[in-house]
C-alpha cells in the first residue's frame, strides 16, 4: 500500500471526500446557500491529509512554548510542527477559510468549512483569526482595517489573531475583568491581570483585548475593545506568556496564560462601546463552535457508519443488528437536526451582521438563534462521539484510532465561547429585555400554517414551545434561571424539528419531513419512535446513498 494511504488502517472514514459523503450537508445547503462555491476540494483534503495530520499533532507534535533564544533574549514564541503549519496556512490562503465574509462571500462558507476541518484546535485558530479580521474590518480605523488581508491569507506571510477575554477571577462574567486600558503620551496600555485562558498565545500577530479604560464605570458595560499586537512599535515583544495549559484536547492550538505588562494598544472603535463589539464576537464564535461541534459529530459517525457495515457480530454484519440501527438512526437524526438548526443562525446573522448598535429585531433573533445552536450542536457533539465509541467497542476507547481523540476533542465544546448555563442566561436576557422569543414565535407559527406532511410533528412543537415561554413568562427570576435550560433546550429542539420538515416541503424531500417526524417524537415529546422507524432507518441513516445535487 502506498505510503500515503497508511492511515487508513486505522480509519474508516479516511480517503473519503467528507463533503461529498455527507448528503444531508449538501441537501440542506441547496437550500440555504445555493450559490456556495464548490467545497468539494476542501472535502477531499479534510478526509485525507487534514485529518492525519490533527490526529498526528494531537498524539506527537503539540505547540510548544519558546521562552529564550540560543543568545538569552526573551521571545515568548510558539513553535508550531511544520505539518500543522502548513495545513494552517493551506486552510487560509488555498481554501479561503476566512475570506469570504470580507470579499463577497457569504458567511456560510467559512462556518460549512470550519465544519469540513472539524479538528477544534485547528478551527480554533482559525476562528479567532476571523473574529480579529471581523471586528478590525467592521469598527477599525483605516490603518486596523488594512491588516484584514494579512489575516485572511491575501499577503504574505499570513496573520493570525486572537481574542483574550477572560480572566481567572471572572470566567464567563466579563464585567468582573480587572485589565486596565491607560493613556499616557497619546500612547495606550494595558496592564492588569493575566488573561487565563489565551488560545493562540505567543501565536498571535494581533489580539483582541478586553480592558476597561481608566476612569470608566464597573460591570461589562465599562469595557473596552483593544488591538495589542505581537510586537511594540521599536519591535520588542509587547506581551508575555506565562505558561501554556496542559489540555486534555484541543492541543493543536497553543492556549495560555498572556501577562500584559504596560502593553502598547489600540482602541477598536468607540472604547464607550466595547462590550458590543465583544458581544458580537462572541456571535461570530459561538456560531463557529456550532459548526466545529457538528464537524467532530459527522467525523465519528462516519467512523462509526462505515465500521459497522465491514464488522459482525453473531453471524451477520453490525449494520443488520436492530439495536446498531437504532443507534445509527438517533445519531443521524440529532445531527441533521442541529445542523439545520445552526445554518438557520448563519442565515439570520447573514441578514444583519452589518449592523452597528443600537441592533435591530433581526440581530436580537440572531442571537437568539445562536445561543440554542451552540448549545445544541455541543450537547450532540458530546453524546455522538460517545455513542460511536461504543459501537467500535473496545476499539473506540483506543488511542490509535481516531474515536478516542474525537470524544476528548467534543467534551471542550460545551465549555467553549460560554457553557449551557451561559447560553441559558443570555438567552434569558435577550427573550426579557428584546423580546426576540416573539421572532421565533411567528417562525414557528408560519411553519405551522404553511404545513402538510408533518403537521403532526409541528403540533407537538408547538404544544411544547408554547408550555415553556408560558412557563417562563409567569415566572419570577429565580424561577426562570432554576429552568432557563431546560427552555433552551425546548426552544432548540423545536425549532431543529420545525426546519426539518420545512426542508421536506422546500426541497420536495419526503426524506426530510420523515427525520423531522423522528426528530420531534425523540427530542421534542421525548417519547419513542414508531416500528416504522425500524424500516425507515437503512435509507435514513444511508447518507452517502442519498441522491446528489440537482437530481
Amino acid at each position: 500500500m502506498e505510503p500515503d494511504r497508511v492511515y487508513g488502517h486505522l480509519s474508516s472514514a479516511w480517503g473519503k471526500n467528507h463533503f461529498e459523503v455527507d448528503g444531508p450537508l449538501r441537501e440542506m445547503l441547496r437550500h440555504f446557500a445555493p450559490a456556495l462555491s464548490d467545497l468539494r476540494p476542501l472535502g477531499a483534503f479534510a478526509g485525507t491529509e487534514l485529518y492525519e495530520i490533527a490526529d498526528y499533532v494531537d498524539k506527537t507534535a503539540r505547540p510548544r512554548l519558546l521562552t529564550w533564544t540560543v543568545h538569552g533574549e526573551r521571545v515568548d514564541d510558539i513553535w508550531l510542527d511544520p505539518s500543522e503549519r502548513r495545513v494552517l496556512e493551506r486552510l487560509i490562503r488555498e481554501f479561503r477559510v476566512n475570506r469570504a465574509p470580507y470579499r463577497g462571500g457569504s458567511w456560510f462558507e467559512h462556518y460549512v468549512a470550519i465544519y469540513l476541518v472539524s479538528d477544534p484546535g485547528l478551527a480554533c485558530i482559525l476562528t479567532l483569526t476571523n473574529q480579529t479580521a471581523y471586528a478590525l474590518h467592521k469598527y477599525g480605523t483605516e490603518r486596523q482595517r488594512a491588516l484584514v488581508a494579512s489575516l485572511i491569507g491575501e499577503s504574505d506571510p499570513v496573520r493570525f489573531g486572537a481574542t483574550w477575554f477572560t480572566e481567572i477571577q471572572g470566567g464567563s462574567d466579563l464585567g468582573a475583568n480587572r485589565v486596565e486600558a491607560r493613556t499616557e503620551d497619546g500612547v495606550v496600555r494595558i496592564l492588569g491581570d493575566t488573561k487565563y485562558f489565551a488560545s493562540n498565545a505567543g501565536l498571535a500577530d494581533y489580539a483582541l483585548v478586553s480592558a476597561r479604560p481608566r476612569g470608566a464605570p464597573a460591570g461589562a458595560k465599562g469595557l473596552g475593545l483593544y488591538l495589542v499586537p505581537k510586537l511594540t512599535r521599536d519591535g520588542r515583544r509587547n506581551y508575555r506568556v506565562r505558561r501554556l495549559k496542559e489540555k486534555s484536547a484541543t492541543r493543536s492550538v497553543p492556549t495560555g496564560e498572556v501577562e500584559l505588562v504596560d502593553a502598547e494598544a489600540e482602541p477598536v472603535g468607540d472604547p464607550s462601546k466595547g462590550i458590543y463589539y465583544l458581544t458580537e464576537n462572541l456571535l461570530v464564535s459561538r456560531l463557529a463552535n456550532s459548526f466545529g461541534a457538528l464537524g467532530v459529530a459527522r467525523k465519528a459517525y462516519l467512523e462509526a457508519y462505515y465500521y459497522v457495515q465491514r464488522r459482525t457480530s453473531f453471524g451477520r454484519r453490525l449494520i443488520d443488528h436492530p439495536l446498531v440501527r437504532r443507534d445509527l438512526l438517533d445519531l443521524e437524526v440529532a445531527i441533521e437536526g442541529s445542523l439545520a438548526l445552526a445554518l438557520r443562525a448563519v442565515e439570520q446573522f447573514e441578514r444583519c451582521h452589518r449592523e452597528a448598535p443600537p441592533y435591530s429585531d433581526a440581530y436580537h433573533y440572531a442571537r437568539l438563534l445562536t445561543h440554542l445552536a451552540k448549545n445544541l450542536t455541543a450537547e450532540v457533539a458530546a453524546e455522538t462521539t460517545r455513542t460511536a465509541m461504543e459501537l467500535l467497542g473496545g476499539l473506540g476507547f483506543l488511542e490509535e484510532y481516531p474515536l478516542e481523540r474525537l470524544h476528548r476533542e467534543a467534551l471542550v465544546l460545551p465549555i467553549w465561547e460560554g457553557p449551557s448555563n451561559i447560553q441559558a442566561l443570555d438567552l434569558l436576557e435577550v427573550i426579557a429585555k428584546k423580546q426576540a422569543h416573539r421572532s421565533l414565535e411567528q417562525e414557528l407559527a408560519s411553519a405551522a400554517r404553511g404545513a402538510t406532511d408533518g403537521a403532526d410533528a409541528l403540533a407537538v412543537v408547538a404544544e411544547r414551545t408554547q408550555d415553556a415561554l408560558r412557563r417562563l413568562e409567569a415566572a419570577d427570576e429565580a424561577s426562570a434561571q432554576f429552568f432557563a435550560k431546560d427552555t433552551l433546550g425546548v426552544l432548540g429542539h423545536g425549532l431543529a424539528a420545525t426546519l426539518l420538515v420545512e426542508l421536506g416541503r422546500w426541497q420536495g424531500r419526503p426524506r426530510f419531513t420523515e427525520v423531522g417526524r423522528l426528530y420531534a417524537t425523540r427530542f421534542v415529546e421525548r417519547s419513542e419512535y414508531p416500528l416504522s422507524a425500524l424500516e425507515a432507518a437503512m435509507e435514513i441513516y444511508a447518507i452517502d446513498a442519498l441522491p446528489p445535487e440537482g437530481s
